[in-house]
């Protein structure tokens, strides 16, 4: 079992049976998985993204995939960030990768109460209300089990990238892996066996 699940940087894996499938929209998580994690980053200056991003998120807009990012931003409720410190991050991701069709942010601090912190699906949802798909034609490409969870609790599609912040378990525990975006969308789009997950219902508890 757990040679099945290992992952090989630039391959990718999954579980479950085989379904033919092909995302109306796919969801990016943004530090560690669009850009390097700069842990409360109030510095565009400090923006790199990862290296295949902006190629993927090229092939995905050219193919008329609308993108879209949902990100947990607690620096804002802890008076790390400021909105307009937020605000300036997210332009300079912008202006390196181009533009997205939704951002999904949530600046409330992790011990509150709501529903749109991951792993709680608001973001989810509320991204693909955006774009007017259903969540079980949305791809969510992350890098922690948050990510997944989230995924999982919308009914969308996951996929894990892991970085050296992915715990182990995480990694046993998602429904696909990859090594990198492009595996990811390779995934995705060429072997076309992702399974959505039942969604959850929105109103259990808060976030983390």
């Amino acid at each position: 079992m757990e040679n099945r699940r290992r992952n090989t940087a630039g391959h990718a894996r999954t579980r479950g049976p085989r379904r033919p499938w092909i995302p109306r929209a796919v969801l990016f998580d943004r530090d560690g998985t669009l850009v390097h994690d700069v842990p409360y980053n109030r510095d565009p200056r400090l923006v790199r993204p990862m290296p295949d991003a902006a190629r993927v998120l090229d092939e995905l807009r050219e193919a008329g995939i609308p993108t879209g990012v949902v990100s947990n931003q607690s620096g804002v409720g802890l008076g790390i960030i400021s909105p307009d410190e937020l605000d300036a991050v997210n332009a300079r991701v912008e202006e390196l990768l181009g533009p997205f069709d939704t951002w999904q942010v949530c600046p409330h601090g992790p011990d509150g109460r709501c529903r749109c912190r991951k792993p709680q699906p608001g973001l989810i949802l509320a991204a693909c209300a955006a774009l007017g798909v259903a969540p079980s034609d949305a791809l969510v490409i992350g890098d922690i089990g948050k990510d997944m969870e989230a995924a999982r609790r919308a009914g969308a599609r996951g996929v894990l990238v892991p970085t050296r912040v992915t715990r182990r378990q995480e990694v046993l525990e998602a429904p696909a892996v990859a090594g990198d975006l492009t595996s990811a969308i390779i995934l995705a789009f060429g072997s076309r066996e992702l399974v959505a997950s039942e969604p959850l219902a929105t109103g259990t508890g808060g976030a983390q």
